[in-house]
């Protein structure tokens, strides 16, 4: 079966797309059925939260690693073993026995995020440059509504069948999306030199082990234990050792150097903490309404229900993302990300105070999913607007990995305070979730205040308007 380099540029974007969506639905698809899968497995509260921890913690390595490696060796050869971590990740994750393997499993599925860096490449690469812009945008869009999609479908897949399906489907899906890949996506006409910074990569995932474990775990060690304590010094050791090697590493992962730019360190500062805030409610908002009624506070709703409370915060998500870019001519970047910031606080703090009836939950759902629209478009717009234009894919590449990062910190944290609360029966008590929404409640009001911070864009001037079109590097994630 031979490969078809000739093909169209609509059949190589199909396949991109199918792609990107695949890996965008792992990463919201167990949220809602942890409860489920921690009673199958027989394991805790806080371990089975790494089942979504460990994911987020891998893609945050793998995508600036694996993107950098598809500009040396070739995105399509990089896509197919992206493809194939997802797959045998998928079939690892089916088949898992207890949630070790399951972690596991996760972990092998989060270096499939070289998906997105290496479709945006392919795109810059194959693309004509008049419809490269076009083309990431709806690529772009394609990946955040598979991330929201997989919380409304995993009701109905675990309601047929039962939850090892959440693997085994997206492991067939993924299965033909890679021969498809093979077959009809071109070999890259542009490679570029250099080398791997194997240093920056294991450093970073160091610290965030070091940081996230005892973070997940303080709850059963104690906080004031000698492993928990150790281990937030190893990981402050670590930070410090990762930030001075990517300080003078030629290649880095993250670009300090970029960093110091005002517009870039304060958008960047906002990802982080608005990455954390919004997988914390991603993560725990279907956790608190599947409690028990016994509880007193809880639902009991099923998998299906609690995907149906969060399916206002998905839409509003994905209408107001996608009205972010035509709304910059009456509202900036920095006054929308303003107003998602506080809206996003709103929302968070009336789930820690108003949880008591479905209805209060999904219009606060459906205002931080307004929150999301705005912060997320406009923080890309803010980062391209502030680096030259050959910078702008690593830019809100970076951008995009730090808010994996702080997604992962905020899903341990809130871990953390949830188990922290043991009710009757071994439920959570009703304290843990509202102290942890307070908390991203003021995780939000942080980032708006960070949000003052960010500096005005100037208009572009003439000679601006009229410098010649230079494509972005892709090889970071840009979504």
């Amino acid at each position: 079966m031979p490969r078809l380099y000739q093909s169209k540029p609509r059949t190589t974007f199909a396949v991109l797309a199918a792609a990107a969506a695949a890996f965008s639905l792992m990463q919201s698809l167990v949220t809602p059925v942890l409860p489920t899968i921690q009673q199958d497995l027989h394991t805790s509260a806080g371990t089975v939260t790494w089942v979504l921890t460990a994911w987020l913690l891998s893609a945050s390595v793998a995508t600036p690693l694996m993107g950098r490696i598809a500009d040396m060796l070739g995105k399509d050869r990089t896509l197919l073993v992206a493809l194939a971590a997802i797959a045998v990740g998928c079939l690892v994750a089916a088949i898992a026995p207890n949630i070790t393997v399951l972690i596991v499993a996760r972990v092998l599925q989060g270096l499939g995020g070289a998906v997105f860096p290496v479709s945006f490449g392919i795109i810059r690469d194959e693309f004509p440059a008049e419809r490269v812009s076009s083309a990431v945008g709806v690529l772009a869009a394609v990946i955040a509504t598979g991330s929201g999609l997989g919380i409304v479908l995993a009701g109905p897949i675990v309601g047929a069948l039962d939850w090892r399906w959440l693997f085994w489907i997206p492991m067939a899906v993924v299965t033909v999306v890679g021969v498809a890949a093979w077959r009809f996506v071109p070999p890259s006409p542009v490679r570029t030199p250099g080398k791997v910074n194997w240093v920056g990569a294991a450093l970073l995932s160091a610290w965030l082990v070091a940081l996230l474990l005892p973070l997940s775990k303080a709850t059963s060690w104690g906080w004031t234990s000698g492993k928990t304590l150790g281990l937030f010094a190893a990981a402050v050791v670590l930070f410090a050792a990762w930030l001075l090697a990517e300080v003078r590493s030629a290649n880095p992962l993250i670009d300090m150097r970029m960093m110091r730019l005002p517009a870039v360190w304060t958008t960047n500062l906002v990802a982080l903490l608005f990455g954390a805030a919004m997988f914390g409610v991603f993560a725990f908002l279907p956790q608190l309404v599947q409690v028990p009624k016994a509880s007193g506070y809880g639902f009991g709703a099923s998998v299906t229900e609690a995907g149906l409370i969060m399916l206002p915060m998905l839409v509003m998500m994905a209408v107001f993302g996608s009205l972010s870019g035509p709304l910059t001519r009456w509202l900036s970047g920095k006054v929308q990300l303003l107003i998602g910031s506080a809206l996003g606080a709103l929302a968070a703090l009336s789930f820690a105070l108003e949880h008591g009836d479905r209805w209060s939950l999904s219009i606060a759902g459906a205002v931080f999913g307004v929150a999301l629209g705005l912060v997320y478009s406009s923080m890309i717009n803010l980062i391209v607007q502030a680096v030259p234009r050959h910078q702008t894919g690593a830019a809100s590449g970076m951008n995009t990995n730090i808010r994996t990062i702080g997604a992962s910190i905020g899903t341990a944290v809130v871990s953390s305070i949830v188990t922290s609360h043991p009710g009757p029966a071994g439920l959570p008590a009703e304290s843990g979730y509202t102290t942890s929404f307070l908390i991203l409640a003021a995780v939000a009001t942080a980032a708006f205040l960070v949000a003052l911070l960010v500096p005005t864009a100037r208009p572009a001037t003439t000679e601006e308007k009229h410098e010649p079109e230079v494509l972005p590097e892709l090889s970071p994630v840009e979504v």
